[in-house]
């Protein structure tokens, strides 16, 4: 909560910010600027450029900054770390009582430390040590060395002066303790706002796993060759996909029996996540190869499909009477009125089953896969490795985020006339 509050305020900051500098220093002269209305108009939108890169100087100085990196000029508190006391009040059972001192070492998780050396004291109640890493807790049987102890009825009734009971938590100098069912003092340190390394590692710990592993590999494959993989399983699925689902989408624009026949199948499939399809596609085409490509070309197929039928349900039809008026066949319609007219909707969905075989050829390599993006993402996650886990992750997304720029770049290239009625 607290980090979406800070994200909100940096957004709200930089808005602000960004309009008055903007203001002030430039004067737009573009087609844009010169329209009357531009509220609701989806063409007077465009990408704010210094948007961009706050968002993402503020995604990562919100990262470093929550998990002590050493590249963020600003850190959240951070968990305790250092030496810390608290004393505790045992009650015999004839009434008698008397305090006794812990002494707690805390310590980086990544270091090590001894337990601190200390004199019993005087009193029943006999002075305690104990270390802990950040992040952490530590058991205390403060009645070890205690003269009367929990076996002869002896029970801890304060935390630093606070009653306690069983089951109860009170707040110390350092951090809280908890007393356990059986009376037992449990000390864990203050956490602090900063994530623990384990679930999320600072940015330098992801950039040096990048760098080890283009290096050394991963699981006897390099990151090329897992990426590698990734990227020709998708290809493969979505070309498979689009060779099907294209024709199909237009058979089913253009004829009432195909759309007749295939649309209950169509709408049946499209709304069936393609993860769900797993262990049917197993037990057709076992684990293999195989069966990742057909997992991803059904989750091109529908999408495809549908795009194709909606491009041709699109276009306009003045156009195909105009053609018809200038003598032209069926084929010559389809060839230079339908297909041209509907390609803006097959890229549209082009678009997004590329983003969905991306995102599904994740799951697919988490079935048996000896390579690829999705399974260093698995293996890592066993052993705790998030530092890969969050490169996967990143890994993922640029490349999916690259894949949508080139599909971008390509439908502008092959279809100027998109837009221009």
């Amino acid at each position: 909560m607290t980090i979406l509050l800070i994200y909100i305020a940096i957004f709200v900051g930089a808005f602000f910010a960004v309009k008055a500098v903007a203001g002030h220093l430039t004067k737009r002269s573009d087609f844009t600027s010169r329209k009357t209305v531009t509220f609701g108009d989806e063409s007077a939108v465009t990408a704010n450029r210094a948007a961009s890169v706050i968002s993402v100087i503020a995604i990562f100085l919100i990262w470093g900054a929550f998990t002590g990196s050493s590249l963020s000029p600003i850190h959240a508190p951070g968990p305790f770390v250092g030496d810390a006391t608290f004393t505790y009040t045992v009650e015999t059972p004839d009434g008698q009582r008397d305090d006794g001192t812990v002494h707690v070492r805390v310590f980086p998780r990544d270091a090590a430390a001894d337990v601190p050396e200390i004199e019993p004291g005087d009193g029943f109640a006999k002075d305690d040590a104990a270390k802990v890493a950040a992040w952490r807790s530590v058991l205390i049987r403060v009645d070890r060395n205690d003269e009367i102890g929990r076996d002869q009825g002896a029970k801890v009734v304060a935390i630093d002066g606070q009653a306690i009971e069983p089951g109860e938590t009170v707040q110390v100098a350092s951090g809280e303790v908890t007393l356990t069912p059986k009376g037992t003092p449990n000390y864990k340190p203050e956490q602090g706002w900063q994530m623990e390394p384990v679930w999320l590692p600072p940015p330098e710990a992801v950039a040096g796993r990048v760098i080890e592993i283009m290096g050394g590999g991963y699981q006897n494959f390099t990151l090329a060759e897992h990426v590698g993989w990734s990227l020709f399983r998708v290809i493969a699925g979505f070309l498979a996909g689009a060779l099907v689902g294209i024709p199909l989408g237009y058979a089913m624009g253009l004829s009432d029996w195909f759309r007749g026949w295939f649309d209950p199948i169509v709408e049946f499939m499209r709304p069936v996540p393609p993860l769900a399809l797993i262990p049917l596609v197993i037990i057709w085409a076992g684990i293999g190869e195989v069966g990742k490509v057909i997992l991803l070309f059904l989750a091109a197929l529908w999408i495809m499909t549908i795009a194709a039928r909606a491009g041709v349900s699109g276009v306009r039809i003045s156009k195909i009477h105009a053609a018809y008026s200038l003598g032209a066949s069926k084929w010559q319609i389809l060839r230079h009125v339908i297909v041209p007219n509907s390609l803006p909707e097959i890229f549209t969905g082009a678009r997004v089953a590329m983003g969905v075989c991306w995102g599904t050829v994740v799951a697919a390599e988490l079935v048996a896969a000896e390579k690829g993006a999705g399974m260093m993402i698995m293996v890592a996650s066993r052993f705790q490795l998030t530092d890969i886990v969050i490169m996967g992750i990143i890994l993922i997304g640029v490349i999916g985020y690259a894949i949508d720029i080139l599909m971008r770049m390509a439908e502008n290239w092959l279809i100027p006339w998109k837009g221009r009625g």
